[in-house]
């Protein structure tokens, strides 16, 4: 109760007090770019990562641009301490992601190494992926899949530096008939995505991969 008072909780974008709930004022959450993807069609995302690997459906919740507001928010739920927001990022994508007769058997996250988890303190897809999978009524591992090489952000790399990523992956056990939904925070060149749904392909039998971002860079 006093910490609310002294330090109470605003909107990221124009700084009004809000519901410590929520990360932006129900005005603000109107200037998000939202990609209205529907997951079960072709969209932008799915052009970008079929040229990268067979994916059965892809879905962006936002569109990512520098300053912009989706920007702020997946900054605040990496680095700021703002776990929680993965739920209100959940929650918009359950009002606007319907999988109709392509549900996915299981979600699957993208692991952090563990050094970076350490530091952290916790991986940003995991209250995300957990509401989801609640919702939906899909099955979730956060363990199928290991980080076996550290580094700095994909953000913060530049072209060369992120394509040392490759084999930076390991999938832990062998998956057989199903339909994987990979999720991630943001999509920028697709190197991670498909370093992994690579690893996943070529050791797994009879399995197709979906994409769920939270935004995709434009």
């Amino acid at each position: 109760m006093i910490f609310d008072f002294l330090f109470p909780n605003r909107c990221l974008h124009c700084n009004q007090l809000i519901d410590k709930s929520e990360i932006v004022c129900e005005v603000c959450t109107d200037k998000i770019k939202f990609s209205n993807h529907q997951f079960s069609e072709n969209n932008s995302l799915k052009e970008k990562i079929s040229l990268l690997f067979p994916a059965e459906n892809a879905f962006s919740l936002m569109l990512y641009e520098k300053e912009s507001l989706a920007q702020k928010i997946i900054q605040q739920l990496k680095y700021n301490h703002r776990e929680k927001t993965g739920k209100n990022l959940a929650g918009w994508t359950i009002e606007k992601l319907n999988f109709e007769n392509n549900k996915p058997d299981l979600i699957v996250s993208v692991p952090l190494h563990p050094k970076k988890l350490k530091q952290r303190g916790y991986n940003q897809l995991h209250i995300f992926g957990n509401e989801l999978a609640k919702h939906y009524e899909i099955p979730i591992n956060h363990d199928l899949l290991k980080r076996t090489k550290h580094s700095k952000a994909q953000a913060k790399k530049d072209q060369t530096e992120r394509l040392k990523t490759k084999n930076a992956y390991q999938l832990t056990e062998t998956i057989r008939d199903k339909h994987i939904l990979l999720i991630d925070d943001v999509y920028t060149t697709g190197n991670t995505i498909s370093n992994i749904a690579w690893e996943i392909l070529s050791n797994s039998e009879n399995v197709k991969i979906s994409i769920l971002v939270m935004a995709m860079d434009i």
